[in-house]
């Protein structure tokens, strides 16, 4: 179920690159108080292929799960992960009560498959996660130079 968000929300989330989303409540009473930040996607070489990385945290009382992303600019969008050099896609992710679920180069990630777009530097990609109990989670992702890496660490 797609819940719309309030104007003036949207325009902070656009205005700071933070979205903020409220879950419903589980059975221990407890909810998800979800918000994504440091999202970007490297300018990629390919046409077709693109990896992309956010950090989505927490500051609720529950845990909530990342169970599949999508986007209008790419033909699927998956999860992936890195292990021992190897890319595989991943399962529904955990974000933990006041916690965070960090999506970075060399762990989990995003991938961008079937683009329907050239993605340059400047321009921003529409993405919409989708979590177990919170719904769903409209995010604008810039595209960043092929060679950006984020100032602060990225999950610390």
């Amino acid at each position: 179920m797609r819940r719309p968000a309030p104007a003036a929300a949207l325009l902070a989330a656009a205005l700071t690159g933070t979205v903020l989303l409220t879950g419903c409540g589980d059975s221990g009473g407890g909810k998800a108080e979800l918000s994504v930040h440091s999202a970007y996607i490297p300018q990629p070489v390919s046409d077709s292929l693109a990896a992309g990385f956010l950090t989505i945290e927490n500051k609720g009382d529950a845990a909530d799960r990342l169970t599949s992303v999508t986007s209008a600019d790419a033909g699927q969008v998956t999860v992936h992960e890195t292990v021992d050099g190897t890319m595989r896609e991943a399962g529904p992710l955990t974000v933990p009560a006041h916690g965070r679920l960090v999506l970075e180069s060399g762990g989990h990630h995003l991938m961008f498959e079937k683009l329907k777009r050239r993605l340059r530097q400047g321009q921003t990609v529409t993405v919409e996660l989708h979590f177990a109990k919170s719904g769903d989670l409209e995010v604008e992702v810039p595209v960043k130079a092929a060679t950006y890496r984020p100032t602060t660490e990225h999950g610390h």
